[in-house]
């Protein structure tokens, strides 16, 4: 009875997961679809009890609600794009002038992160493209002090908070020359989308920092609309690399109807497992997988080994990768 309970309840979570975008975004709905990864492990666990006891149908249930969560995150599992071994040794140094860079993006809780241990980080993992969320002037000068402009010169900074203040500025800071700055992409009622083109190779490339709303209760039609403004960037003829907070996961159907046939998610592409951002630096174990790296689909760029990072002072982990132009 207790496993057919467990199962039942894993069961009602898969549901909700195949809710239409247009029905995903209700009072709960956002937030239980965000730990949907996790349900691998009450599977898995009533799958053996149910075969040491041979409980046939609970055995088929099983089953069939693994390979169902197999389908959906094979992506995690089996690599659909990969960077180079030429690449992996190009970054290896920070040099602006190969076709490959690391990239990094991080929420720093409102400008509570350790900016010295970011500067470090960048240092560390040859980052040539640093996107930042919830970056009020105290951040920014703090970065500055800790001399983020001996690694990264490059920066656009976004004017101030949108309508609703979801953290205060986004910023980017590249170790390449920055061409065609925007403070604010596009219209977005939360915080600004920040972007700059920057050359990898031979070819231009749009960066874009972007943090939307979280679905909390009473804002789930806030967060819905911050990812549609997202997802209007496919209207535009550009290679994008789109990091940041997009307070969504990939179980999530509004994020997947962001991505649409125009992006991908990096971690869903590069079958190196799940990359759990949030929460981080408390006692509880980072659980989901709302920090992401999007880029353009068929544009000549692609992005994979992924890694996450804890920095101190802030509740998301950094998420590093590693970019290639072809």
């Amino acid at each position: 009875m207790l496993l057919w309970l467990v199962m039942l309840a894993v069961l009602a979570v898969m549901a909700a997961r195949c809710l239409p975008a247009d029905l995903a975004d209700g009072r709960a709905i956002p937030e239980l679809v965000s730990f949907v990864p996790l349900l691998f492990a009450p599977i898995l666990v009533c799958l053996v009890l149910a075969l040491l006891w041979r409980r046939r149908l609970l055995t088929v249930v099983a089953v069939a609600a693994l390979a169902v969560m197999f389908w959906w995150h094979h992506g995690y599992f089996i690599p659909t794009a990969r960077v180079s071994d030429a690449a992996r040794a190009a970054v290896q140094t920070a040099d602006a002038s190969d076709n490959a860079a690391r990239i990094m993006t991080v929420n720093t809780l409102n400008g509570y992160a350790d900016a010295a241990q970011i500067v470090q980080i960048c240092r560390d993992e040859h980052i040539e493209v640093l996107c930042i969320q919830e970056a009020p002037d105290y951040m920014i000068a703090d970065l500055d002090n800790a001399g983020i402009a001996e690694v990264l010169p490059y920066r656009v900074v976004s004017a101030g908070a949108s309508t609703i203040n979801n953290g205060g500025r986004n910023a980017i800071f590249t170790l390449a020359p920055i061409s065609n700055p925007s403070e604010n992409l596009l219209p977005i009622e939360t915080s600004s989308m920040p972007a700059a083109t920057i050359r990898v190779g031979n070819r231009e490339v749009r960066i874009v920092s972007v943090h939307p709303n979280s679905p909390t209760k009473g804002a789930q039609d806030v967060w819905e609309r911050g990812l549609s403004v997202i997802q209007s960037l496919s209207d535009y003829d550009h290679a994008y690399v789109i990091m940041g907070d997009f307070n969504s996961t990939w179980d999530h159907a509004h994020f997947r109807q962001l991505l649409g046939s125009s992006f991908v998610d990096a971690g869903e592409q590069a079958g190196e497992g799940f990359h759990m951002t949030y929460p981080s630096g408390g006692a509880i174990p980072s659980l989901i997988e709302i920090d992401h790296i999007v880029y353009a689909r068929d544009r000549g760029i692609v992005v994979s080994d992924l890694k996450t990072v804890e920095v101190a002072g802030t509740d998301h982990r950094a998420l590093i990768a590693t970019l290639e132009a072809n």
